[in-house]
């Protein structure tokens, strides 16, 4: 009679995905927000997955988590197989929709300086279907579902150099003759940028008090639209103010100018294979001559 013993139960896929990406981003809040779950799941998981091991992979403290010996002798190997699980599902999605090219890039950057080029790229190329979603930060492209992002950094091919500089509207600008005079309006920032104004006044106003005051705004692009119907001054980033300056709804005051480290750069996870819709893609919008907008 054959023997057919129970098999050993597998360990629980999403506890591994959670115990990873906690150790990797070294917190579970990190590893909840990556996964798009609640801290708590994360949790959950993370002592779900010790008590079936009967060893602790994190040590908690005050402090935070830290990984046990345990935990970090492992890591470097879950890693590897998590990147290798999506750069496979990545493939799978490729193969089954090979004209599909999927964009994450900052929601500033989709409205100002993507949007307008999409129907020349779609026109084209109308035999791609083009996606674009918006985020505050990049994804990581190894286990995330897109093809390309559109992010200032440092990797990749770049786009657009960035620097940073007054904008206002024209009625503004008339008034405004030297930076000293940029007291006397509202300064606008944006939320996600509020290092741009101390960047540009440590360069254009050196060894002053002068702090910038005025409205906050969490959409960089409701901020230039604020700025052209003469709320106050922005500091521009030249890719994206470029189209308004071009049709005079926003005007440079002054010349200073502040060259920002980081770049608008396209980057991919994975090899882009020259012909390949995404290829193509990546190809057109780093022309340097750019498309209409």
């Amino acid at each position: 009679m054959p023997v057919a013993p129970p098999r050993p139960k597998d360990l629980p896929l999403n506890a591994l995905r959670a115990f990873e990406a906690a150790a990797r981003l070294q917190g579970f809040a990190a590893a909840a927000m990556e996964l798009g779950v609640t801290p708590g799941a994360v949790t959950a998981h993370v002592k779900a997955l010790e008590d079936r091991l009967g060893a602790p992979l994190f040590d908690r403290t005050a402090r935070g988590v830290h990984l046990t010996q345990l935990g970090a002798t492992v890591l470097p190997a879950f890693t590897a197989a998590f990147d290798a699980l999506g750069q496979a599902q990545h493939q799978l999605r490729a193969e089954a929709a090979p004209r599909s090219v999927h964009i994450a890039t900052l929601p500033a950057i989709a409205q100002l300086w993507l949007s307008p080029r999409l129907p020349a790229l779609r026109a084209a190329m109308p035999e791609i279907a083009l996606s674009v979603t918006a985020m505050e930060a990049p994804p990581n492209l190894k286990r995330a579902p897109y093809d390309l992002s559109l992010f200032p950094g440092t990797e990749g091919r770049v786009i657009a150099e960035d620097e940073i500089f007054p904008v206002c509207a024209p009625s503004l600008a008339a008034r405004i003759h030297r930076p000293e005079d940029l007291a006397q309006f509202p300064c606008l920032i944006d939320s996600a940028w509020s290092a741009d104004w101390p960047l540009w006044l440590e360069a254009a106003l050196p060894c002053t008090a002068f702090t910038p005051r005025g409205p906050v705004f969490s959409l960089y692009a409701l901020a230039v639209e604020e700025a052209a119907g003469g709320a106050g001054v922005l500091m521009g980033h030249a890719p994206l103010v470029a189209a308004h300056l071009a049709r005079g709804a926003l005007v440079a005051p002054l010349p200073q100018r502040v060259r920002l480290a980081k770049s608008i750069r396209l980057w991919s996870a994975r090899p882009l294979r020259p012909g390949q819709p995404a290829d193509r893609v990546a190809r057109a919008l780093a022309e340097p001559q750019g498309w209409p907008v």
